[in-house]
């Protein structure tokens, strides 16, 4: 079943079709959305963005005073429950002030860090002695928080962590001893969330304070990028933390950390459209200035064309992003009351976990590739430091690593498909082996002639491609598969551009819908070149799969299956991006 309660499961669209209705867009934001995003837009304009030189030379004083300004605006306090000094917002006013915060380039690091690792845990997991004597600070910016996972010697492999808590003879304490690397806001938080493994084997998470005696930090990091954010090792040395610190339960803090890291995933991807739409406005507003050969630059098709692929990438970014912050949003309303307990919020972030990962992988890949061309388009002048886009250059290049990195999530994706169905939550082996049969004797239907009717007919065969190649993995690899990993890749990057083209697809149905055709023609066009290109690539992924896995006979057999799944006409993608540049260049930017 898709859905339970009337709540989506993770995971469904790569069998379900689904309704547009069903699909949060931004197109749905309300207008008490629109106010929150307002003010969280001026306080960026006003107070933040005329200090970033101040904030890039890294001076952390203005840095904390900036986020306890913003704690006075509520802005700290979206997630946190008003019981514990919050507003209690839902999710699409968080994802919100998460995208408006993207403008503050690295000092959006330093609050994401602050209001969404560093504090999520205590709301989810903490008791409710620990929300009440942390969250208050936390909300209002009186206290600033740090997530500490990370180690010299484990990244990706969270669980390899060396950082040892034992009891102290009293058992009032647990005493830890270790490392944390590449700490955001090391330099000036007071609350750190740090994982430890009590006895060297239960890895378990601890609420640790800045004051307690044996905390130390390193130097500050030299980084590439997000300069204006603080970076260190935080040094632990017989550390005794109270019991009564003790975050979640003991052997379980893999729950805290792998639901907290999937909620920073998408938050993430929240932040990568706010930048690139930040970035496509410096594009569009230079290539109209910059003259060359007597005519704006903004008049040669090729600096069109790379507008207009700024403009797809982004349009599938947020349609899929939102869509994400809507089935979110749905779960925890759904829980309501129990939205703060440990165990049922774990669930409901769990469900999500390949949309985050979806997200956090298409997301920090568009925003390189949109500032990659934003300096293109820049030229020299982009290679300048005084020139907005070579700081976002920069700042950019970490998204890929942060929350795991691309390669670790695009592993996870496909395993954690394998898991849901194994576990009978979606019957993707059934659908597989029938599919199989079905595509023996298959044969493409005609497609009529009408708005989105090809692009429906391209994620039709997408789903079908997917579990073709998937499905023939299963089977011949078994438990072996796990060690394929440039074909569990090859499956990721499908399933991602599905979720991808699944979203920009129901967004336009549902302008459509309520619009009519003509008034939504740029999203139409933005729709038809993405999901167009994306079936692209989707089917030169799946002849590399299935060389990878076949050979002789059954290779030709499956190839003549992917042909016959992939006849289309092509459309006229040059026409429809000079159109689309067309409208980004008259409303200097993103404009949908």
């Amino acid at each position: 079943m898709a859905e339970t309660n009337n709540v989506i499961r993770g995971g469904s669209f790569l069998i379900d079709t689904g309704s547009c209705d069903e699909v949060f867009t931004p197109e749905d934001i309300r207008e008490e959305h629109k106010m929150i995003a307002r003010t969280t837009e001026d306080f960026i304009t006003h107070e933040v963005r005329p200090r970033l030189g101040e904030i890039e030379a890294q001076h952390f004083d203005l840095s904390v005073q900036l986020l306890k300004d913003a704690g006075k605006l509520g802005l700290l306090g979206a997630d946190v429950p008003e019981a514990y000094g919050g507003l209690g917002l839902d999710k699409v006013s968080s994802a919100l002030i998460t995208e408006k915060f993207a403008l503050a380039r690295s000092f959006a690091i330093s609050y994401g860090a602050h209001v969404g690792i560093g504090s999520l845990p205590i709301v989810y997991f903490g008791s409710e002695e620990q929300k009440r004597r942390y969250l208050p600070d936390l909300a209002s910016g009186a206290r600033l928080a740090a997530y500490c996972l990370t180690e010299p010697g484990s990244g990706s492999d969270a669980l390899g962590a060396k950082t040892v808590a034992r009891l102290s003879a009293d058992g009032k304490h647990y005493i830890l001893n270790g490392e944390k690397q590449w700490i955001t806001n090391g330099g000036f938080a007071d609350v750190f969330i740090v994982y430890a493994k009590i006895d060297g084997e239960q890895f378990t998470a601890f609420i640790v304070e800045r004051t307690y005696p044996g905390v130390s930090f390193g130097q500050e990091e030299k980084k590439m990028g997000i300069k204006g954010s603080s970076t260190r090792t935080v040094i632990l040395q017989d550390v005794p933390v109270p019991v009564e610190n003790l975050l979640g339960q003991p052997g379980r803090g893999h729950v805290i950390a792998f639901n907290i890291l999937n909620i920073g995933r998408y938050k993430l991807a929240l932040g990568t459209v706010g930048s690139a739409k930040h970035a496509l406005h410096l594009a569009a507003t230079y290539a109209k200035g910059r003259r060359q050969f007597q005519t704006a630059i903004a008049n040669f098709p090729l600096i069109q064309n790379k507008l207009a692929n700024m403009a797809i990438k982004l349009y599938a970014a947020e349609s899929s992003v939102y869509r994400t912050v809507g089935l979110f949003d749905s779960a925890m309303s759904a829980l309501g009351e129990k939205a703060d307990m440990g165990g049922e919020a774990a669930k409901a972030i769990a469900d999500y976990a390949i949309e985050c990962s979806i997200n956090k992988v298409f997301g920090s890949e568009m925003l390189d590739y949109c500032v990659d061309e934003g300096v293109q388009i820049h030229g020299s002048y982009g290679f300048m430091s005084e020139y907005e886009i070579e700081h976002m250059y920069r700042d950019s290049r970490i998204n890929r690593i942060f929350e795991g990195t691309n390669e670790i999530n695009r592993l996870l994706i496909p395993d954690m498909l394998a898991k849901k169905a194994m576990k009978g939550e979606l019957p993707l082996l059934a659908e597989a082996a029938r599919l199989q049969d079905e595509l023996l004797q298959y044969y493409p239907a005609e497609v009529e002639e009408s708005p989105l009717a090809a692009e429906k007919h391209l994620l039709s065969m997408t789903r079908k491609i997917i579990l073709m190649v998937a499905g023939s993995a299963m089977m011949k690899y078994q438990q072996a598969l796990a060690k394929e990993q440039e074909l569990l890749s090859l499956i990721a990057d499908m399933i991602i551009q599905l979720y991808a083209m699944d979203s920009v697809v129901k967004r336009t149905e549902k302008a459509f819908s309520k619009n009519g055709v003509e008034k939504e023609r740029h999203k139409w066009e933005l729709t038809t070149v993405f999901v167009h290109e994306a079936f692209d690539k989707v089917e030169a992924w799946a002849k590399e799969a299935l060389a990878a896995m076949e050979e002789g006979d059954e290779l030709r057999l499956r190839l003549s299956i992917l042909r016959k799944l992939t006849r289309s006409n092509p459309v006229n993608a040059i026409h429809l991006k000079r159109a689309i540049a067309d409208q980004v260049i008259k409303a200097d930017g993103y404009a949908v």
